[in-house]
This record gives C-alpha cells, structure tokens and sequence, in this order.
C-alpha cells in the first residue's frame, strides 16, 4: 500500500459537544481539526477528505462538488443483516472459501480488513474473527463502528460484535510476530488499481482507491499468511482478475463480481 495520505484529510467536528474526541482524533492522525456542519463540510475546499465526527458516529466524508454521501462502517447496517437473516455458511462464498461448512467456529484472520463486511458476516456464521488494518483512518472508522455494535440495543449486532476484535497495523507484521494459538484460516482482500472509473463502483471503493491506494506489497502479505495459518489462505479478487502475483491457488469460488482462490495447506480435522 502506498503510505497513508493523511495529508489529504483533516477531521472536521460537527458537534460543539465532540470536539475534544474530535481534537484527539486529529491528533492521533496528524492533522487538522475544524469545525463544520451537517450543512457546510462540503464546502471546505483545502482537503479532499474529511473525518467527520457526530453524534452518529465517525464517517468519511468528501468534499467538492460531487455530493456523494459520507461512508461509515457499520456493523448493524440494516442492508448487511437482511443478507445475514437470508444466508447460510453454503450460502455465502466467503464462507465457502475458508472452510466454515467444515469447521464450524474457525479462529479466522480478516488481514485487509477494510469496511469490515466480510468480518462481520463471518463472525454471524460464528466465527472468532481477528480484524487487521492498518490504514489509520480506517483503522478509527472500524474501531467506532465496533465501540457501536458493542453497545447497540439489538442483541444480533452484540453477538456479531463479541466475536470480533480489531488490531491496527501492518498485517506483515502482526502476522510475523503472532502471539497465541495461530489462526486456522486467513482471508486476504488486497486492493489493486482500478481499471476504469464507472458509476458502477461502489462509492465505498471509490474513497478506498483514492484516499488509500494500492496494495502494492500484497505478494510478501500472501507469504506471511502461508507461513502463519494452519489449515487455509483465502484471497478475494475481482472475477477476472489474474492471481495474486508468487503463487497459484489450488482452486477458486467465482461469484458474479468476485473470486476467492484457496490455498489449502492442510484438511481440517
């Protein structure tokens, strides 16, 4: 990945009552913080990106003309628990790819973690779930989207969360020095340079490709999750994608968009 563009963004406070969480927040970051409004953050032209801080949570926002809608994890996301209350470990191939029909309960790595939505449909499956991330703005967005689910009313969304937890920093790292018993399976969601901007892209992709970028170390994280799982390494890549540079997966479950290549190390027992 390309080092983290935190210069790009600054956290903007749109509750008089939040600015000293929003003052530490910016602190963390490095950058920093302004006072705005549900009105007028938009219009705050010298970063491309806002961390915005509410009574709501903690939301990516973007600035400019294009009035895109700010992004936020969320565990409890009404659209995420209408596909958990529909699927089933065969019915979701994330599932499918990393053995949870075999193994129920599987001490599972979500080592890119992103937006979290694949963690948490795991953790819903019931799997132990170790978040990594290591994007410093994403890292705080996932940290108050599971702050939230530990405290929400609806006891599915506290089940997802007790069954999660989150480490920030760079996957490589935290897997070379792994400390307790070693995951049995890890899944890998790199990102790689889009190929064409189009309507179709999601907006959440579209704030990771710009405010992120690449993950150009991806083939040395694939060789640090090999050397760390006990049973399977998954990588999610879009469908027509190529494999992951290094090393061939001994087969594939192609989805519509996506594709996860499995590399089975050893049978469950």
């Amino acid at each position: 990945m390309s080092e983290p563009a935190v210069c790009t963004i600054a956290v903007a406070c749109l509750d008089a009552g939040l600015r000293a969480r929003a003052d530490a927040l910016a602190h963390e970051l490095g950058v920093p913080c302004i006072d705005g409004s549900a009105e007028s953050w938009r219009l705050l032209p010298d970063w491309p990106f806002l961390l915005l801080v509410s009574d709501a949570g903690l939301a990516l926002g973007q600035t400019g003309g294009e009035r895109i809608t700010p992004v936020r994890a969320d565990f409890g996301d009404a659209a995420l628990m209408h596909r958990l209350r529909g699927s089933g470990p065969r019915g979701e191939d994330v599932a499918r790819a990393l053995g949870v029909p075999e193994r129920r309960g599987l001490r599972v790595v979500d080592a890119t973690a992103g937006w979290g939505r694949d963690s948490a449909v795991l953790a819903a499956l019931g799997c132990e779930v170790t978040m990594i991330e290591r994007h410093p703005v994403v890292g705080l967005l996932l940290a108050d989207a599971l702050a939230r689910a530990v405290a929400s009313e609806r006891t599915e969304v506290r089940e997802i969360a007790a069954r999660l937890r989150l480490l920030r920093g760079d996957a490589r790292e935290v897997l070379a020095t792994w400390s307790g018993p070693p995951p049995e399976a890890i899944l890998l969601d790199p990102m790689f340079p889009e190929r064409a901007r189009s309507a179709a892209v999601r907006k959440e992709m579209r704030f990771f490709h710009d405010l992120i970028g690449d993950d150009a170390d991806a083939p040395a994280l694939l060789e640090a999750a090999l050397a760390l799982a006990l049973h399977r390494v998954v990588v999610k890549r879009p469908r027509k994608a190529p494999a992951l540079a290094g090393s061939q997966p001994s087969y594939a479950i192609t989805g519509r968009s996506t594709r996860f290549d499995v590399y089975p190390l050893r049978r469950y027992d």
